[in-house]
């Protein structure tokens, strides 16, 4: 099993600030504009990018949640061991307002579509966007594509995309694996 480097952390954080300016671009002050990080590794995302937003741009108020989409999952009750649920934290309303999704890696897209059915749970959103670090540009399986993207990846299905954060792994880079 051989790992390549995609994005070191200088790369990683240049692309952060990349996205964070496009958001800001598209939605302003963040008023009507909410940020969802699915469960379980886009929440290492939305958490940063909402740091970002308040610390580095002063954007006040934005608003952040995590969303566990296990049972929502076309491949529930498929495999041979059981699931793990993560926890949703979603404490305010997405009725008429613009959600951002946010996910480390898009790849086949299933796991949007799972997002797309569970946000229906906490009211229907004005606008849903979506927002991935790496995009797995050959392996949909959905019509879904992202609207804003750290990075394009060009893997093959024996190759896996590894998106370490500092808060989880202890650092932030992002590896191409080959299995």
């Amino acid at each position: 099993m051989s790992q390549k480097v995609l994005l070191n952390s200088k790369e990683v954080n240049i692309a952060l600030h990349r996205l964070a300016c496009q958001l800001i671009e598209n939605h302003d002050d963040f008023s009507e504009t909410v940020l969802i990080g699915i469960q379980p590794r886009g929440r290492f995302l939305a958490d940063r990018l909402a740091q970002m937003l308040a610390k580095d741009y002063k954007i006040k108020n934005v608003q952040v949640g995590h969303l566990d989409i296990t049972f929502f999952r076309d491949d529930f009750r498929r495999g041979e061991k059981p699931l793990e649920a993560n926890t949703t934290i979603i404490n305010f309303i997405v009725e008429d307002k613009n959600v951002v999704f946010i996910d480390d890696v898009l790849y086949t897209g299933r796991s949007i579509r799972s997002a797309l059915t569970a946000i229906q749970s906490f009211g229907r959103p004005k606008n849903v966007e979506l927002l991935t670090l790496i995009d797995r540009r050959f392996s949909r399986h959905l019509p879904i594509q992202p609207n804003y993207r750290g990075r394009q990846v060009d893997a093959i299905d024996n190759q896996r995309v590894k998106v370490n954060w500092v808060e989880n792994e202890g650092e932030d880079a992002v590896y191409l694996i080959d299995k």
